[in-house]
């Protein structure tokens, strides 16, 4: 095989991803859901198409403490919500309109929302949160940036490399361990 260097993926820091989260207005229902897609973009370090799939069947609704993700591979794992992303879903859930797909989150037309409708939200709001937090700008920030920014936090945190697999859902990845 031929041996290619490959880009590292950057990360925001914990200012920058604060400002990302702060960025959608929380007074409007597109606000409120693109608010509850970041928290759980970036919190449970999910794939885009992992949170573009998520049912709402896959959510205790009435303590939002947890989320069953269905993986790459069929891979299943179950991850505990921290109170303020398990608030963002509950506001969600809350304003969510009843009728429309199954799917958690959905488009302005009551639709499952699309890969490239996340990147163009999460396009969106990068560009209001560059206004608090300007080296943002610096960085081209895309939903697998998010993932990544997950998996270095909670590396910075836990200092293990296997809970940081585990949480991803990157069991026996050879590659995730040469990234870090």
């Amino acid at each position: 095989m031929k041996k290619v260097d490959e880009a590292l993926v950057s990360h925001l820091s914990r200012d920058e991803m604060e400002a990302l989260l702060d960025a959608p207005d929380p007074r409007r229902v597109s606000g409120i859901r693109d608010r509850a897609m970041l928290h759980l973009a970036f919190a449970a370090g999910l794939r885009v198409s992992e949170l573009v799939s998520l049912r709402i069947d896959q959510i205790d609704r009435q303590t939002v403490a947890s989320i069953h993700v269905m993986g790459k591979g069929r891979r299943e794992r179950v991850l505990p919500l921290s109170k303020e992303t398990a608030a963002t879903l509950k506001a969600w859930l809350t304003v969510r309109p009843a009728s429309g797909d199954a799917e958690l989150f959905l488009n302005a037309t009551g639709r499952a929302m699309t890969r490239s409708g996340f990147e163009y939200i999460l396009a969106k709001h990068v560009a209001i949160a560059v206004r608090k937090q300007p080296s943002i700008a610096d960085k081209r920030v895309t939903p697998h940036v998010l993932r990544h920014t997950c998996a270095m936090h909670t590396l910075q945190a836990t200092r293990d490399v296997r809970k940081v697999s585990l949480w991803l859902g990157d069991y026996n990845s050879p590659r995730l361990v040469l990234l870090w």
